[in-house]
């Protein structure tokens, strides 16, 4: 898909990449990751994050949703599972990443400075699902759903 797709949701994301347009003031929270939805609609619905640093999510998925996301400011840390064991790769400014419906990752922010990113989920989010990874092996530790955990 090319970026001008409105398909694309890494491209919807770049739409939503300048804070100063968000329907909703930038934040940053010490006590935890700070994240608004911004806009949604029949197709998707697009959010923001804010990461200070050592702030990140627990191992989860999107409740069947595909996404996408991309780091508007500062430098992002998403682990994916392969081979029974986490693998890092580091998303800095302006980086982003495409998911299908079954992906499931931890995002961190590692770095000593904070960051900003912007999520794209279709269809929008009704639950996500928390891991923990033991033996090498997936393990629902929650199932969180929409309208009662965020």
């Amino acid at each position: 898909m090319s970026r001008t797709d409105p398909t694309d949701l890494l491209a919807v994301a770049a739409r939503w990449a300048d804070p100063t347009g968000w329907p909703v003031p930038l934040c940053f929270d010490r006590d935890q990751r700070w994240y608004a939805r911004l806009a949604t609609d029949d197709t998707h619905e697009v959010w923001a994050l804010s990461w200070l640093p050592g702030q990140g999510t627990d191992l989860h998925d999107h409740g069947g949703s595909a996404g996408a996301f991309l780091v508007v400011a500062g430098t992002l840390t998403e682990e994916t599972v392969s081979g029974g064991r986490l693998r890092p790769h580091r998303l800095a400014l302006g980086a982003g990443r495409r998911f299908g419906p079954r992906h499931v990752h931890v995002v961190t922010n590692r770095d000593r400075l904070p960051a900003v990113s912007v999520h794209v989920y279709r269809p929008a989010l009704r639950r996500m699902t928390r891991y923990h990874l033991v033996a090498g092996r997936l393990r629902v530790a929650e199932v969180a759903k929409a309208g009662v955990a965020w």
